[in-house]
Formats: C-alpha cells, structure tokens, sequence
C-alpha cells in the first residue's frame, strides 16, 4: 500500500516530498492513525503547531534520532532545540555521506 509498507517510528527523519515545504526534513513526533503522521522540525515548524502530514507525501529516512525517541518515549514532549539538533546531526553525517557516495558511484 504505501512505498516502504510501514508506519515510521516517533523520532524518525523523513523528507517531505510533497507541499510547500518539499524537500525538506522534519521529525515525526506522533503518529495520528495508520495514514497520517505529525511532523516538526523545531524551525518553522515548532512542536506546538505540529504539520499533520500524509504517509504518502512523505519518504521515510532510515535514521531514528535516539534523544527524540527517548524524550518522546519518557515525557511525550520534546524540545524544538532537540529536533534542530537532530536534524543537523542527521545532515551532518547521513546526507553529506550518501552524497560522497554519489559523486563516485562506482566509477572513477
């Protein structure tokens, strides 16, 4: 049914590929039901005005930030400077080294 055939994980990175703000990357904070997701990015979307995003209008990133997930998990909130921080860590090392990998692709 959806690309990826699961529900992501609260604290996980996904990129938006649909809407105003495609393209960019945010953290889901809660899972709403087994279509719909709220995401934040601790910017212009903070935890209190949570985007409620479509499964489908989303590509799930395979990185679960572990001070979201625990700070969810314990208290059911988070901070928006941990989901900057989050984010920053994730393009930090997860985007800057698949686009290392890209530039040689195999072939040099």
């Amino acid at each position: 049914m959806y690309e990826n055939d699961s529900i992501p994980m609260k604290g996980q990175i996904v990129r938006i590929k649909q809407g105003r703000d495609a393209g960019q990357y945010a953290v889901v904070i809660a899972i709403v039901d087994d279509r719909f997701v709220l995401l934040a990015d601790g910017e212009k979307r903070k935890t209190n005005r949570p985007k409620k995003k479509n499964l489908h209008h989303i590509e799930t990133m395979d990185y679960v930030s572990p001070e979201v997930q625990n700070s969810l998990l314990e208290t059911g909130r988070v901070t928006n400077g941990k989901l900057r921080f989050a984010i920053t860590n994730f393009i930090g090392e997860v985007v800057t080294d698949l686009k290392k990998g890209d530039q040689h692709d195999g072939e040099r």
